[in-house]
């Protein structure tokens, strides 16, 4: 899971309240609260002075905290050592620039003169509170996460609580469904083909009722619920549309998400032309860890009615269930989507 952006107004308020709890004894012996002695700073506190140095650890503490709650944004792809390397030697360039540009402008802008003795102090000064920010980062990290997966879940809750609201409202009409398809059987009894036709049509129905209550389903149902599916497609478009399946099967017990591969198949149906000029041809097999379904593009004439959802619908599904995508390609010509297996 990604993790949700710290919000801006934690790092913008953290770098507020670092910046004067550390200039607070500077503060406190300006406005009088404290009496300012040689030995306390070098530089005694003035009003220029305290302005400048608020104003620098609050960028200080802004940029390292900021850098630090995005290292995942970053460089997370580039693999556990590069990201290592790279927080550390991008938090030691952002120590090396800010140092230097304190040490630039501190004279200039305040009038005062810093001595070595302040340099080496303001060195020290700015690594202990970087690995402390560092430390900071990586908790409001966490709690971010934390949060993400809060939310996840209760929004998981809630669309669990919509199924089953949807499925009590609908109790009823699976009893209706094949009540009536059960008449329409006896009606049709002499013709060998409808009856056909409203047999599979009765199994699919059924098998998508079961399946309802579950997230994955080994490949040899899901391919048993195709050839169903196909029937029915090839009722309509006769011989010009056909259907491949090679899948071995020493892996006919790997899972897929629930009616992912009927969704895939009709997909096919519904964005290509079928033509006798045109017949369509699904191929489906498994090639590695992959489950691959494909077709050659045969863009169709007519406007298709289409959300657009069923791929992504599909690949979120299995970030969900599996926690990984699937792949989706159009080269030569040929649509093809690759599901993982494992």
């Amino acid at each position: 899971m990604e993790t949700k952006a710290v919000k801006q107004r934690e790092i913008l308020l953290i770098s507020f309240l670092v910046s004067l709890l550390q200039n607070s004894p500077r503060l406190l012996e300006l406005i009088g609260f404290l009496k300012y002695t040689k030995d306390s700073y070098i530089t005694p506190p003035s009003t220029i002075d305290v302005v400048f140095r608020m104003f620098f650890l609050f960028g200080f503490s802004y940029v390292v905290l900021l850098y630090n709650t995005n290292l995942d944004t970053y460089f997370k792809k580039f693999g556990q050592y590069l990201f290592i390397t790279s927080s550390i030697l991008i938090n030691g360039l952002i120590l090396y620039v800010c140092s230097s540009f304190y040490f630039d402008l501190y004279d200039d802008f305040t009038g005062h003169e810093l001595y070595v003795r302040d340099e080496k102090l303001l060195i020290f000064i700015l690594v202990i509170l970087m690995l402390g920010l560092i430390a900071l980062a990586k908790n409001l990290i966490y709690k971010a996460r934390r949060e993400a997966d809060i939310q996840e879940k209760e929004r998981l809750a809630k669309q669990n609580l919509q199924n089953e609201l949807s499925a009590l409202k609908n109790q009823i009409n699976p009893h209706f469904l094949f009540n009536s398809l059960n008449s329409l059987n006896s009606l049709i009894r002499e013709n060998k083909e409808a009856t056909n036709f409203v047999n599979q049509l009765s199994y699919m129905y059924r098998y998508i009722l079961q399946s309802g209550n579950r997230d994955l389903v080994e490949l040899r149902e899901e391919l048993k619920f195709i050839d169903s599916y196909v029937f029915l497609i090839k009722t309509r478009y006769r011989d010009k549309f056909s259907i491949e399946v090679l899948v071995d099967e020493e892996i006919m017990s790997y899972q897929i998400p629930v009616l992912a591969l009927q969704l895939l198949v009709e997909n096919a149906v519904k964005h290509n032309e079928i033509s006798n000029r045109n017949p369509l041809h699904v191929k489906i097999f498994h090639d590695d860890d992959f489950l691959i379904v494909e077709n050659k593009i045969q863009p169709r004439s007519t406007f298709v009615d289409s959300t657009g959802q069923g791929l992504v619908n599909i690949n979120k599904r299995y970030m969900l269930l599996k926690e990984k995508s699937i792949k989706i390609s159009n080269e030569n010509n040929i649509f093809r989507v690759k599901m993982p297996l494992k």
